[in-house]
């Protein structure tokens, strides 16, 4: 059985109180050159807000992801010639540099628990934060976590129906989010009651926001839609805030489950899947 621990997610359920927040900000820190977190500096981002001369940066992003025999390589684009760095709550941080293309390349070590990254990039005194958090799990899986809306698994793909992954928040609001068929219209069912519809975009991913709360206790969820369906059992239960740091990692059955804290305060559980481990 597939258990789920339940935490915020909608928008109503970030309002935490501001002691929360303020754990959260010293626990993630900054994302500079000389800081340790995975945050990036405040400083640098007041200096992008009052220099409206300056021209948009795209924020770096990460393409791909292989196992390798010394960890996952991760690939990417990020400016040409930025500093790319990947930091961890924890302190330590990984650096390296775009090439002139703004290709860039890091070789992130697999540890025994899920690992969270902030991807960030400096160039010209400028800082600039990727969105959502990088997971790398221990068999070497990428996964992006974003707050508010469903993980990314990295290299996944399925042309039937897969759910990869769930995303809970305290109030019950959920995101099923998974691979299929590009373009296929898909449909998710909540204990055989269609709770929402999407389609899968043309990278081959879907994303499907559920239209009422889960309530804490067992459901079935399925997806379905052009090229088959697949059902899950889940079970909904409160969840514990992360403890000792913004992220707590629990393995069960079916898969890692990491409840985390985002960059608002709140506090999001996502539960991997299938073969998304």
């Amino acid at each position: 059985m597939i258990r789920i621990r339940e935490i915020g997610f909608k928008s109503g359920a970030y309002k935490s109180a501001y002691a929360v927040v303020v754990l959260a900000m010293l626990a993630l820190g900054a994302c500079g050159r000389e800081d340790k977190g995975w945050r990036h500096d405040p400083t640098a981002a007041k200096t992008e807000q009052v220099s409206p001369q300056a021209g948009y940066l795209k924020p770096p992003r990460v393409l791909s992801a292989v196992r390798q025999a010394d960890g996952v390589a991760l690939s990417g684009q990020a400016e040409a010639l930025a500093s790319v760095r990947l930091g961890a709550p924890t302190g330590e941080a990984l650096v390296g540099k775009a090439d002139a293309a703004g290709a860039w390349r890091l070789v992130v070590p697999l540890a025994a628990e899920p690992r969270l990254y902030g991807l960030s990039m400096t160039i010209e005194d400028r800082t600039v934060q990727a969105q959502g958090y990088l997971m790398v799990t221990p068999k070497g899986a990428a996964v992006l976590l974003r707050a508010g809306a469903g993980a990314e698994v990295m290299g996944q793909t399925s042309p039937s129906p897969r759910i990869l992954a769930i995303d809970y928040d305290r109030g019950g609001g959920a995101v099923v989010s998974g691979v299929g068929t590009p373009g296929a219209g898909l449909g998710v069912r909540v204990d055989r009651t269609t709770r929402g519809e999407g389609k899968v975009g043309e990278d081959g991913r879907f994303s499907i926001s559920l239209d009422h709360p889960l309530e804490t206790g067992t459901h079935a969820v399925q997806v379905a839609g052009e090229g088959g369906e697949q059902l899950v059992i889940i079970d909904v239960s409160p969840a514990l805030p992360p403890s000792g740091g913004p992220v707590r990692s629990t393995l069960l059955a079916a898969g890692w489950r990491v409840d985390w804290m985002n960059p608002g305060g709140g506090l999001q559980s996502t539960q991997l899947l299938d073969g998304a481990q």
